[in-house]
């Protein structure tokens, strides 16, 4: 690219069903570590779904990380739980980068340069069904006056700048399960282009609740496979029959190299290309023929420089959710890129370890890409079991695996056709 302006990662905040915080994410990610169990009785409480399992993050109480009362105040009474995920991850992903928004200009840059990307697929649903039923059960008096700015899909990003005095651009994708990286994809853009120095951004999502779960479960989206919650979700495995709803946020610390270098910041890994397209072609399934996929595919190469160079790929975080259409047209997609160096590819779906984060579900396989970058290890897909010839490349199966991985691939697929795609590398001078 002709733009020398380099993105970089440096500080990254997991709240997910198998871990918060950086440390225990990762060691469950590496260790194979599921996840997803029975859901808590009073999730579906009245409602008589079958599914009752999911990603759920258990006891999940915002005064375990923050005391200041007005703070708690603002996160109890104005969030909706998709809003409360991205602020305690934003909190992670700051301290995390040792980032001191008191200090930018030591850093050389301001706080009207730092902006705050957060997608979600789904916004605050939980706020938009209880306020829904008060309306209808309690009146007009009873509803109050917060439902508006807790289920407003922008409410995260929003919350994120006043929290930390953020005075760039805040804005929110809602891309269905596309969203956090298409965020992820527009902050690259805004860092590149100039536009800011620091990006706080990544996705949100907490839909573990009786409207989102049954929408999905009458759409037969969701797995009814008759066997253990960890076991529910089997990426690019013969059984898969649907994917299992998650909750959680990931959030990261983007900067441009420059000011990264200046304050001494640890790097994981450097965003180096994005793509995205739109199948045109139907509003839940993937294109027959992995058109779609490839063409994001393909853009992101091109951004980065790597479209002659396309072997340089090591890994591939798929999107994988273990619907059986996903998987064999991620695949194809996959197929139609590379050639026979797509059999050469180590490919990993870690949603059969978080389940389908929604929202966040890209921005957590960015996590683990950079992660790889880093570490030279490649988080697992498990629960794979039995081979299935329309999915015939290397899924990492069941155990992480040490391995040189210089460059890696995320997608992010969602409901309208969307394909998102990033480019992650590992981060030398």
């Amino acid at each position: 690219m002709s733009n020398e302006r380099r993105v970089v990662i440096t500080g990254i905040g997991p709240v997910t069903p198998v871990g918060i915080g950086l440390e225990d994410f990762w060691s469950s990610m590496k260790a194979g570590k599921s996840g997803i169990t029975e859901l808590s009785p009073e999730r579906m409480e009245g409602y008589d779904c079958p599914v009752t399992i999911g990603g759920e993050i258990k006891n999940f109480k915002v005064t375990d990380y923050y005391d200041d009362r007005k703070i708690l105040r603002s996160l109890n009474k104005d969030m909706d739980p998709v809003s409360q995920f991205a602020v305690v991850a934003a909190k992670y992903a700051i301290e995390d980068s040792g980032i001191d928004f008191d200090k930018l200009a030591d850093y050389g840059t301001n706080r009207t340069k730092v902006a705050t990307f957060v997608g979600t697929g789904i916004g605050g649903i939980s706020t938009t069904c209880n306020d829904t039923m008060t309306l209808n059960n309690r009146g007009l008096k009873a509803l109050g006056l917060r439902s508006i700015i807790r289920l407003m899909p922008n409410a995260a990003s929003g919350h994120i700048g006043i929290m930390w005095g953020l005075q760039g651009r805040a804005k929110s994708d809602s891309t269905a399960c596309a969203s956090g990286l298409d965020s992820m994809m527009d902050a690259f853009w805004y860092i590149k282009n100039g536009l800011a120095d620091i990006m706080v951004t990544g996705g949100s999502e907490a839909c573990l609740n009786p409207l989102a779960i049954s929408s999905f479960y009458n759409m037969t989206a969701l797995s009814r496979r008759q066997t253990t919650a960890a076991e529910a979700s089997c990426p690019f495995d013969a059984r898969r029959d649907g994917f299992v709803m998650s909750e959680g946020a990931m959030i990261f610390t983007l900067e441009e190299l420059s000011i990264a270098k200046k304050r001494g910041a640890k790097i994981y890994a450097e965003l180096v290309g994005v793509g995205a397209s739109c199948d045109a072609y139907h509003i839940t399934a993937p294109a027959e023929d992995g058109s779609g996929g490839a063409r994001a595919i393909e853009m992101a190469l091109e951004s980065a420089g790597l479209s002659d160079k396309r072997e340089c790929i090591d890994y591939i975080h798929a999107h994988g959710t273990s619907t059986p259409l996903n998987d064999a047209r991620e695949t194809l997609a996959i197929k139609k890129v590379f050639g026979d160096h797509a059999y050469k590819l180590a490919v990993s779906s870690t949603k059969s370890m978080t389940g389908h984060m929604i929202g966040a579900a890209g921005p957590t396989g960015l996590a683990v890409a950079a992660l790889a970058c880093r570490d030279d290890i490649i988080a697992p897909t498990i629960n794979y079991k039995e081979a299935d010839p329309a999915c015939d490349l290397d899924y990492v199966p069941n155990v992480a695996r040490e391995t040189e991985v210089n460059y890696a691939i995320v997608q992010a697929l969602g409901f309208g056709g969307h394909n998102t795609v990033a480019i992650v590398k590992k981060f030398t001078e």
